[in-house]
C-alpha cells in the first residue's frame, strides 16, 4: 500500500471587481516548496459569491469574453430581468454573484506529478470574482502526496 503525506495551506487572493484573477503561479510555487513529486491538490474558494476556473491562460480575449457571457447569463439584479429576486439588501450585484457561484465549480482538483500540477499548455487556475468591489478571497489548498512509485504511469 503507498503512503500519503498531507500538506495544506490558504492563499489570500485581493480582488479589484468582477474578473478572472489568475493564481497558477502561486499554486505551483506552494507545490515545488513542498516538493511534492505526485499527488493531489484539492482547492476551495472560502466564499458564496465567487469561484474557481481552470481556464486558457494565453489570450485575456478569452477572459473578457467569459466575463461578458457571464454578465449576459446573470445580469445585475437591476436589470429588469431579474425583478424576481428577493435577496437585494446586499447590492445589485450579490445574487447575481451567488447565482454564478451556483453554476460555477467552487473546487478543483488537479494531479501532481513531477513536482507540478498537471496543467495543459495553455490552462491556468483562476480565482472568478463576481463582486463589484474589491474583495479579499481566501483559497484553501491540500495536497494529498502519493509515495506509490507506480503512479503516475
Amino acid at each position: 500500500m503507498a503512503q500519503r503525506s498531507v500538506m495544506q495551506t490558504s492563499f489570500t487572493i485581493p480582488t479589484r471587481g468582477a474578473a478572472l484573477y489568475e493564481i497558477t503561479d502561486q499554486v505551483t510555487g506552494w507545490v515545488r516548496q513542498m516538493q511534492v513529486q505526485q499527488g493531489l491538490l484539492t482547492l476551495f474558494i472560502r466564499h458564496s459569491s465567487a469561484s474557481l476556473l481552470i481556464q486558457e491562460n494565453a489570450d485575456p480575449d478569452v477572459r473578457r469574453d467569459l466575463m461578458a457571457y457571464f454578465s449576459r447569463l446573470v445580469p445585475r439584479g437591476d436589470d429588469p430581468s431579474m425583478s424576481y429576486l428577493t435577496h437585494t439588501l446586499e447590492g445589485h450585484d450579490d445574487m447575481p454573484a451567488h447565482i454564478k457561484a451556483a453554476l460555477l465549480p467552487v473546487s478543483l482538483q488537479i494531479p501532481v506529478a513531477h513536482g507540478r500540477p498537471v496543467l495543459g499548455q495553455w490552462q491556468g487556475i483562476y480565482v472568478v470574482e463576481h463582486r463589484d468591489a474589491p474583495h479579499r478571497r481566501q483559497v484553501a489548498a491540500h495536497i494529498s502526496e502519493s509515495h506509490n512509485p507506480q503512479w503516475p504511469p
